[in-house]
């Protein structure tokens, strides 16, 4: 049975779910974990509609990076992984987080591994989270695996917050300008087509460009709703396509062609493997796994695809530097590194170097997109306005013009 809970630990009034066969089970189970019940009942699992409404089920990487590192600093003190989980559910202001934990809780105290508990919770914690927790447990070094693993989830936060940030900009401009573009079409356009009809006539002689502009506002003005929900229909079958295998492949490889964006696409993906790969390696995982989990762990389908293609020669025999160099997006600098590091048996060492590298180098890359990014839109906008002004003015001067003469 699931049962709803109000108790208090150290004085503080906590709330939570959990299941058990029965409600005395439930309270031996509070008790164990020092939580004094108040209020006990049975959860019928439902909400109300406010509670529906409300987005749940998420978890913010803030959220994540806070528990992690807190979980690292009570097991190197040497407090009891339950207790440890039971004192982090209490300060998580997450209520479906606090939730998880609690399972979390219950299922450890049950005897299973953390790590293969954190496996049922995919959302939350990644195979890279799950497999270097499982390789901590086994070596015996959980709590420096989870500062590692913290720090590398503020590192791809970090890098995630710079790329939407030098987007932001040129998305909100782009939104105007279609919105804009729309709106001078469908209510602008054909006022001014009005006017210039009445001062030259039904055969006066518009440019070619006024005659065009002409036509696409009146195909807008006469076919709108069809134009709207065309839109939606192919934004939203593009959506549901590139989440398919083949279709994701295939955007992954598209954008991999775009000038700009390749490079940070590449850059991103190599500083996320050398440091993933690094970390795993140091935890004792084998090159072969550690390879299949940094693989899923770039973010690039065709890049993920050579990494798995280098993983066979490695199978085979060959260092992993050898087949690095033979391919297509990782740059001679990283196979270089990493056979210094496979010379030397400092793999992780020289790999954390290389992700460092790579992050500075996406952040110089953004930097300079950002302040590259916001005159060429400006231009773009003004070019669309001079273009409609160009199209309208000039013909209604011209014709005006004529009428004067006559």
């Amino acid at each position: 049975m699931r049962f709803q809970y109000t108790g208090l630990k150290d004085a503080k009034t906590i709330t939570g779910i959990a299941e058990a066969t029965d409600k005395e089970t439930l309270i031996a189970n509070l008790h164990r974990q020092e939580i004094r019940p108040l209020i006990i009942k049975v959860d019928t699992g439902k909400k109300s509609l406010l509670g529906r409404l409300k987005p749940s089920k998420k978890v913010k990487l803030k959220d994540l990076v806070l528990f992690t590192r807190q979980l690292s600093t009570m097991v190197s003190a040497g407090v009891p992984l339950t207790r440890s989980l039971s004192t982090l559910q209490t300060q998580t202001d997450n209520k479906f987080f606090k939730t998880v934990i609690a399972d979390i809780t219950k299922d450890v105290e049950g005897g299973q591994p953390l790590g293969q508990v954190f496996s049922k919770y995919p959302n939350i914690f990644s195979d890279v989270y799950v497999n270097m927790v499982k390789a901590g447990e086994a070596g015996g070094i959980l709590d420096d695996i989870l500062k590692r693993l913290a720090t590398q989830i503020e590192q791809d936060a970090s890098i995630r917050k710079k790329v939407k940030s030098a987007m932001m900009y040129p998305t909100v401009i782009l939104c105007i300008t279609v919105v804009a573009f729309f709106g001078i079409m469908i209510f602008v356009i054909p006022k001014i087509a009005k006017i210039l009809k009445d001062l030259g006539g039904e055969h006066a002689q518009l440019p070619v460009y006024t005659r065009a502009m002409l036509g696409i506002s009146g195909f807008m003005q006469h076919n709108v709703i069809f134009i709207i929900l065309g839109s939606v229909a192919l934004v939203y079958g593009f959506r549901r396509y590139v989440k398919t295998p083949k279709g994701k492949y295939k955007f992954h490889g598209l954008l991999l062609r775009i000038p700009v964006v390749k490079n940070i696409i590449i850059k991103v993906a190599i500083a996320r493997f050398a440091r993933t790969f690094a970390s795993l390696m140091s935890s004792g995982v084998a090159v072969l796994d550690a390879l299949a989990v940094t693989g899923g762990a770039i973010g690039n389908k065709v890049i993920e695809e050579e990494l798995e293609a280098a993983a066979k020669e490695v199978k085979n025999g060959k260092q992993l530097s050898e087949p690095l160099a033979a391919g297509t997006h990782f740059p001679p600098i990283v196979s270089q590194m990493l056979a210094i590091g496979e010379e030397t048996g400092q793999i992780d060492t020289i790999l954390v170097k290389v992700a460092d590298f790579y992050e500075e180098e996406v952040a110089t890359i953004i930097d300079g997109l950002s302040s590259i990014i916001e005159p060429v839109m400006i231009v773009v906008l003004g070019s669309l306005v001079g273009l409609i002004a160009a199209s309208v003015m000039g013909p209604i001067a011209s014709l005006s013009k004529n009428i004067g003469n006559n």
